[in-house]
């Protein structure tokens, strides 16, 4: 049984969401991450009401590494509380939950890559 996670992430720039999710792709924290432009968000700030127009992130890892992919949302983030929500995956199709273990913590002998998911 894969481990696997699903998490959110807003920012407030393109730059910044493309930057935050080649660092994690990179790092090997997760195995893939969806770039969704266009969020509205609506939220209380410093005992005001704000709107601001986000990139949300929609981050694709596993348990073991959500942790760590949370330390370098934080580490790469310029909001001062930069959003980090993250859900199990229940159910999946099992090759792509496969795949997301894989992507994550790659096989150091000879494990299945992405060339097998294709």
């Amino acid at each position: 049984m894969v481990d696997a996670m699903i998490a959110f992430v807003t920012c407030g720039s393109r730059e910044e969401a493309t930057r935050i999710a080649e660092a994690l792709v990179r790092d090997h924290l997760v195995a893939c991450v969806n770039v969704i432009p266009g969020v509205e968000s609506c939220y209380r700030w410093e005992g005001e009401v704000k709107w601001s127009s986000e990139f949300l992130l929609v981050l694709k890892t596993t348990g073991d590494a959500i942790g760590r992919a949370h330390e370098k949302v934080v580490e790469e983030h310029s909001y001062e509380l930069p959003e980090f929500v993250a859900f199990t995956i229940d159910e999946g199709s099992a090759p792509y939950l496969a795949w997301i273990e894989t992507s994550v913590a790659p096989s150091i002998a000879g494990g299945p890559d992405e060339s097998d998911w294709a």
